[in-house]
């Protein structure tokens, strides 16, 4: 692996787990064992342009694996059971959901960079699409699609947020239980 590419990786990590503003240079540098100048050779704007590419990262790596887990199921109900499943796997087997969740970042951050924004809107965006691409296979209009696809990203990404806040899986097994419930009203 290339040495961006180590840094994206563990930066990444380290901002998932302990937020963009807990985690200082110095042990970015550290985990990486790299230099600060090997680091700025590398993102020259510095930390906030890390944290972009960090996000445009997540981005990739998310949006295959929930795009490779939707098609392997014939509905959307089955196909987000199937997702939530893997993160309630992941955060019962290693006590935290790294590699799906960005909130934090978005928290701190949007509001002071809107690079980092964009990059923020941008995964929502996508991953708002593949749901609602799922949507229209299932027969919803496109309005409705639109506007489930909106309302499942904002449920099942506030349930990881209080999975990690609460240190339990139920949030994420209360919309899995839900959400096939929700699908069939409309």
């Amino acid at each position: 692996m290339d040495t961006k590419s180590l840094i994206i990786e563990n930066a990444t990590i380290l901002f998932q787990q302990k937020g963009y503003k807990g985690v200082g240079l110095s042990e970015i540098l550290k985990v990486c064992k790299v230099t600060k100048g090997s680091f700025y050779h590398h993102f020259p704007n510095g930390k906030e342009e890390l944290l972009i590419a960090c996000l445009h990262s997540l981005n990739e790596v998310i949006t295959m694996d929930i795009v490779d887990i939707f098609k392997r199921y014939p509905t959307t109900s089955e196909a987000t059971n199937s997702m939530i499943d893997k993160l309630i796997v992941n955060l019962e087997s290693g006590g935290t959901i790294t590699g799906y969740t960005f909130s934090s970042m978005v928290s701190e951050m949007a509001t002071l960079s809107d690079p980092v924004r964009t990059a923020c809107a941008e995964l929502y965006a996508k991953i708002q699409g593949i749901y609602f691409k799922k949507l229209i296979e299932d027969g919803y209009s496109k309005e409705l699609a639109s506007n489930i696809a909106l309302m499942m990203t904002a449920s099942i990404e506030g349930a990881m947020m209080l999975c990690l806040a609460e240190k339990s899986a139920k949030p994420l097994k209360v919309i899995s239980q839900l959400l096939p419930n929700i699908l069939k009203e409309f």
